[in-house]
């Protein structure tokens, strides 16, 4: 945890206007402190590579010191956390990305221990057929107790967000402004129990101007410290699209819902899969067997026991089904249990995952 001095000097660095988070970052590990920097001779930062004179003019104003405790004080008011990017509660993935923040500041009861990180983002204009997909997408990942991160924005993102609130899944809002304000004004209602399942990460100061461009800074971030980023409707052009270069570029795996190719606001995935700078994503087995998630096919029998107390009607229906027939195609289960084949495949993957049923070649299962 950084001293108040140090987050003093370090909120002071990411305050140079002549400085990035790369560079800030190449000092402070060549000199070894952001304090240290302000107290180095220029001449000795001006040896270290990449580090013009006009870029340094900036570490020579007290004002910054000045702005800086004026942030501070905001921090400590607003009960705000800060996370250092060589801190162990910074985000694990966010440290390999070369321009990610040098520190960022955090609300709510946000725990980045669990592994399992998707960012989900789309348009704002979300369709009926997105909403739902994204619904049924984060209850059949439910299982693995994924974090879902978006930008709390309308359409997908806040759509995501609620559906994993829903599952009592952690889910992490990325803001584009600081934490002075909420935006957009209506997803205030969500703020308490977004935090209460999660909370909101920022770069951004409270003094900041609210700027179009924020979006886009945000979107690294929203890229850098998942997995992976799921694309659920998008136009030809958008926000969520600049997020899927960006995680590409972070070589992370980026996956996107096709649509038709009528549909406005499908284009953009589409031309994602079309260009194969996305994985086609059907369903939450796509992503699974994709990045390889463990499935847990080896739980021992007690544990079987336990999860079947608390299957639902449709997994009990189910699971007795299989018991009585052996193994079964997806389609006659749906049809025999007088279930909805959609609903049937998500209740599938669910048993899937508790280690109940083993799925086989042809789309058929088999209690395990």
């Amino acid at each position: 945890m950084l001293s108040k001095q140090e987050l003093l000097y370090t909120l002071a660095l990411q305050r140079c206007a002549g400085l990035g988070d790369t560079l800030a970052k190449k000092l402070i590990y060549a000199v070894g402190s952001a304090e240290g920097i302000f107290k180095e001779k220029k001449s000795n930062l001006l040896k270290i590579e990449g580090i013009g004179g006009s870029r340094l003019n900036g570490l020579d104003s007290k004002v910054l010191l000045k702005v800086a405790e004026d942030e501070i004080r905001f921090i400590e008011e607003q009960k705000i956390d800060c996370h250092y990017f060589k801190a162990a509660t910074y985000p694990e993935r966010l440290k390999q990305c070369v321009d990610g923040p040098i520190l960022i500041f955090s609300k709510g009861n946000i725990n980045l221990n669990n592994r399992k990180i998707l960012s989900i983002v789309g348009t704002r204009r979300v369709t009926s057929y997105g909403v739902k997909f994204c619904e049924r997408f984060i209850e059949e990942i439910s299982p693995l107790n994924p974090i879902i991160v978006s930008g709390f924005a309308y359409g997908v993102d806040i759509t995501a967000q609620l559906a994993a609130v829903n599952r009592r899944l952690q889910t992490i809002g990325c803001l584009a402004h600081g934490f002075n304000e909420i935006y957009p004004r209506n997803h205030r209602r969500y703020v308490e129990a977004i935090e209460n399942h999660g909370g909101f990460l920022t770069e951004f100061w409270s003094d900041d101007p609210f700027d179009r461009n924020n979006f886009l800074k945000r979107n690294r971030i929203i890229a850098g410290m998942t997995e992976a980023t799921i694309v659920i409707e998008s136009a030809e052009k958008g926000g969520s699209l600049v997020t899927a270069d960006i995680a590409n570029s972070y070589n992370r795996d980026v996956f996107a819902v096709p649509g038709r190719s009528t549909d406005k606001q499908s284009i953009g995935c589409n031309n994602l899969i079309k260009s194969q700078q996305a994985h086609l994503l059907t369903s939450a087995a796509d992503l699974i067997y994709i990045l390889g998630w463990d499935l847990n096919h080896d739980r021992k029998p007690t544990r079987q026991l336990e999860l079947f107390k608390d299957l639902s009607e449709e997994q009990h229906k189910i699971y007795h089904y299989l018991k009585e027939h052996d193994k079964k195609h997806l389609d006659l289960i749906a049809l025999e249990c007088n279930l909805p084949a959609y609903k049937v495949a998500s209740t599938l993957l669910e048993m899937e995952l508790m280690g109940l049923i083993l799925p086989l070649p042809g789309k058929q299962f088999s209690l395990h």
